[in-house]
């Protein structure tokens, strides 16, 4: 007779031996719970807040208000149909700019598609449920990977990984970043995500699974993704240091190819739109030259404390009970010592990665960026919430260990005593968090003891050990439950109270200072109100592309016409063409954001240059406040401009940076239509002639105060360069007799320009709108990406369109073939030799071409990994069914297709 066989349990769902499933799954509960805390107390934090839209008070600090609410709203309408440009062009900014690679940066994420969901008045609201359910995503992710990592070769319990999840996706990085610039949320939830894809590298599982979550974390946010992926390979590091048996690094070399193939494979699936953005970049207006300072040590242990806020230092809280867990590894006996050694060391190693230059650049690609140099403090937060896990899991720490933690959090208090980031409410937060915390976990060991009619089970093997190495083959014999008092069954739900409360009452807390600081101490923009829909509706009414262009004008924030609809010169984006900027500010248009956010001119020769037919002015009817929606009057007016498209003589099309913005007008223009006059200075005074009846325009880029001329209302200058550049503005009319005073109060050291002064006049100006309509465009027609116009014929020279050009833009003169467009001061340059009627440009962001070759390339491989994964299983079926055949004495035939399978699956671990 054939030897009896033990059956042997089917492998639950990642290959851990045991009985039947239980009833309640933690690989499901744990991020199920995760999420709806997560979401439950950063709604909680927002409405401790007063934050809209749980409160009065507006949540559009900084980007959230000047970028990401306007593209969220462009992008409804573009999803819905509704805009003039396609996935390659914007026609609405900055007189035309590259969509694909601001789809990119800040609109890839799978998220964002549920704007559509929302009113098209609504852009907050549908942010906000975008931002959190980005967040309880993060906190998703993570637990599903705690829950995973499985030191006794079961799961934890899953309400503390749960516990666990919710603390890194509300962890300081969130409130103090994540929240404020939603793109990076993306790769908040990236990072837990990459760490299970680096698992199913190290046990050769999920060969097609791996690369997809890899694409889709680089699609939705390439730059975090970036800092994630580095973040997992450390995490692979450790974990092949610390949960293979010994012995077995003869497989290390396998698991690093499995890993290096499944991220090469992910990105190059990404590379249609990474790649886009990476050209983009290249283009883009450079920022200056940042020089990484790190923070004092005192200022970046503090920040691992609750409620403190600050761009500058890396923001490291994730409650003080889930710091204190994490603490305790170095201490936890009940911890394998090569597990508590690997992971200490990587999370010290990591901590001083924050502080040192080359690191500082490895993290951040190579630049430091400007304006939060600690970006990548969410993958030590997820080192962290790691550590704590693996302390936690072998039941709870002993005494000695909690000890430990507590006097390195008190060190760490100590420390950050002197640090400007420590609010009013850190230290109660804290103490009362510490409190807390020590009581469930004494709670927790009192409920862990054994009591009377309870055999203990034995400890469990640490990570790094083995689960089933030396247990192969026995069993303890099963043992009936006494059952528990009624005081002993509540100690664990009292300790999981205790536990909770301390974390996410303190996460709520620190959530709620850390908005409440930033509404503040940082730039902020208005809610959307009736003011806004003022001009929304104006916008509507008069819009007439593409006769003519539709500038919304200014507006508290920015990317108004993103926001409102319309054409203009605004724009607040990364991927800003450095010729865009300087063409504009050659033209005295001002920007923000160091050359990135040009902003709109309210001038005749510029909007006769850029065929702005109708222009938006509107004010607020109120004062503009924080916590209400602003009232406000809108009205549009409409004058005679030259078309998209004008003929110019052929010539010099250079535009000089340094010269006079009103020279540079005139030359672009084709005409001159400004007194330029001498100018004395006496001290604060300007005084020039000028003819009677003209236009005064000042002209100081760098000029931070008033300038007014006499008897007239001052006007508001705010250069700071290098971040703002002042616009052109005028100051009123040339009196009778053409003396003018010009009256400058500063802020500061007062900086002209060689000719700060020039004197408009409008019937010059009208007769060159009218020369330049004669000779323009008959009709011109745009698609997505591309623009045809009819010239009258005979038109010789050069045919100027009013867009900036920008490196992907290729034109042709009637039916010759496309070439790269040239330029004429900046804009579109078509040249003219008198035989063509029809000028046609279309774009095409660079990169696209690369990206798409790449992504192919990538699916191909990704294919053929699937074929391999697909071929090696069924050889693994086959051996397994001539291998039970073997052990059973039964034919193949003879047995069911579920005891094969069930046998198959045992063999390939699948």
């Amino acid at each position: 007779m054939p030897p009896a066989v033990t059956p042997v349990p089917a492998p639950d769902r990642d290959g851990a031996r045991g009985g039947p499933r239980p009833t309640r799954n933690p690989l499901l509960l744990a991020p199920a719970g995760a999420g709806l805390l997560t979401a439950a107390v950063f709604v909680l934090a927002t409405a401790l807040a007063r934050s809209h839209p749980l409160g009065p008070y507006t949540r559009n600090v900084v980007d959230l208000g000047q970028q990401y609410l306007p593209y969220h709203a462009y992008w409804r309408a573009f999803l819905l149909g509704d805009t003039h440009g396609d996935a390659f062009l914007n026609w609405n900014s900055g007189f035309g700019a590259n969509f694909l690679g601001d789809i990119g940066t800040y609109l890839s994420s799978p998220f964002s598609l549920l704007v559509v969901l929302f009113p098209a008045d609504r852009p907050e609201l549908a942010l906000y449920v975008i931002t959190v359910l980005k967040i309880a995503a993060a906190g998703a992710a993570m637990a599903a990977l705690l829950i995973r990592l499985r030191p006794a070769g079961r799961p934890g319990p899953w309400p503390l990984a749960a516990l666990l999840g919710a603390a890194y996706a509300l962890s300081g990085w969130t409130f103090n970043h994540g929240a404020s610039v939603p793109m990076w949320l993306d790769g908040l939830i990236a990072f837990p995500l990459l760490c299970l894809v680096a698992e199913w590298a190290r046990t050769g599982r999920r060969p097609v699974l791996g690369p997809l979550v890899v694409a889709v974390a680089w699609t939705a946010n390439f730059y975090t993704a970036y800092m994630a992926t580095l973040g997992a390979a450390l995490f692979l590091a450790v974990r092949l240091l610390t949960a293979d048996p010994e012995g077995t690094t003869r497989r290390w070399p396998a698991v690093l190819l499995r890993a290096a193939w499944t991220v090469g494979v992910g990105v190059g699936l990404a590379a249609p739109l990474v790649l886009v953005v990476f050209r983009g970049t290249k283009y883009a207006d450079p920022t200056p030259e940042t020089v990484f300072a790190p923070a004092s040590w005192g200022e970046l242990l503090g920040r691992f404390l609750p409620a403190t806020a600050n761009v500058d230092t890396p923001a490291l809280f994730i409650g003080t009970p889930a710091l204190l867990l994490a603490l305790t590894l170095p201490f936890n006996r009940a911890v394998a010592p090569r597990v508590r050694l690997c992971w200490s060391a990587l999370i010290v190693l990591v901590t001083l990665s924050l502080q040192w230059g080359p690191t500082h650049l490895l993290w951040h690609a190579g630049a430091s960026p400007n304006g939060n140099p600690y970006r990548q403090t969410f993958v030590l937060c997820g080192l962290l919430l790691v550590a704590a896990w693996l302390s936690a899991v072998p039941g709870p720490p002993r005494p000695a260990a909690l000890l430990g933690a507590a006097a390195l959090v008190g060190a760490f208090a100590l420390a950050a005593r002197g640090s400007s980031d420590i609010d009013a409410w850190t230290y109660p937060a804290t103490g009362a968090a510490v409190l807390l915390a020590l009581a469930a976990a004494l709670l927790a060991l009192r409920a862990a003891r054994p009591v009377a009619g309870h055999a203990p089970v034995g400890n469990a093997p640490a990570d790094g050990e083995p689960a089933d190495s030396a247990r192969a083959g026995s069993a303890p014999a099963a043992r009936p439950p006494a059952a528990r008092p009624p005081a002993s069954r509540a100690l664990p739900v009292a300790a999981a109270v205790l536990l909770l409360a301390a974390q996410a009452g303190e996460t709520a807390v620190s959530g709620m200072r850390v908005e409440r600081q930033q509404r503040a101490d940082v730039a902020w923009a208005p809610r959307i109100g009736p003011w806004q829909r003022a001009v929304a509706a104006e916008v509507a009414r008069a819009d007439a592309w593409p006769a003519y262009r539709t500038d919304p004008g200014p507006l508290p924030g920015g990317n108004e016409p993103l926001l409102l609809g319309g054409e203009g010169a605004d724009a607040y984006s990364s991927l800003t063409t450095e010729n865009t900027s300087r063409t504009l500010d050659s033209l005295g248009f001002g920007h923000y954001a160091k050359g990135r956010h040009p902003e709109t001119l309210d001038n005749p020769v510029t909007d006769a240059i850029f065929s702005i037919g109708t222009r938006i002015r509107s004010e607020a009817t109120g004062p503009v406040r924080q916590d209400a929606a602003p009232d406000g009057t809108a009205t549009a007016t409409t004058t005679p401009v030259p078309p998209l498209v004008t003929v110019r003589p052929a010539g010099d099309a250079r535009v000089d940076p340094e010269e006079s913005a009103f020279r540079n007008q005139e030359l672009l223009l084709g005409s001159s239509v400004y007194t330029l006059p001498a100018v004395d200075r006496a001290g604060s005074t300007l005084t020039a002639r000028c003819p009677a009846g003209a236009e005064l325009w000042f002209w100081a880029p760098e000029f931070k105060g008033t300038a007014a001329l006499a008897g007239a209302a001052p006007a508001d200058f705010d250069g700071r360069p290098p971040a703002v550049r002042a616009a052109m503005r005028a100051l009123g009319t040339v009196p009778p007799g053409g003396d003018i005073r010009v009256d400058l109060a500063a802020d500061g050291e007062i900086t002209l320009p060689r000719q700060p002064v020039g004197c408009l006049d409008r019937a010059r100006l009208a007769a060159a709108v009218t020369r330049l309509t004669a000779g323009g465009a008959t009709r011109v027609t745009t698609t997505g990406h591309s623009l045809t116009a009819e010239v009258p014929p005979g038109s010789t020279g050069v045919a100027v369109v009013a867009v900036p050009r920008a490196t992907g833009w290729r034109c042709a003169a009637g039916d010759a073939e496309p070439v790269s467009a040239r330029s004429h001061r900046g804009l579109l340059a078509v040249p003219l030799d008198g035989r063509a009627t029809r000028v046609s440009c279309s774009f095409r962001p660079p990169g696209v071409r690369l990206g798409a070759a790449v992504g192919a390339t990538a699916l191909l491989a990704l294919l053929a990994t699937a074929l391999l994964a697909r071929r090696r299983a069924r050889r693994a079926e086959d051996g397994s069914h001539e291998g039970r055949q073997e052990f059973t004495g039964r034919p193949r035939e003879a047995r069911s297709s579920g005891q094969d399978a069930d046998y198959a699956a045992r063999r390939t671990g699948a």
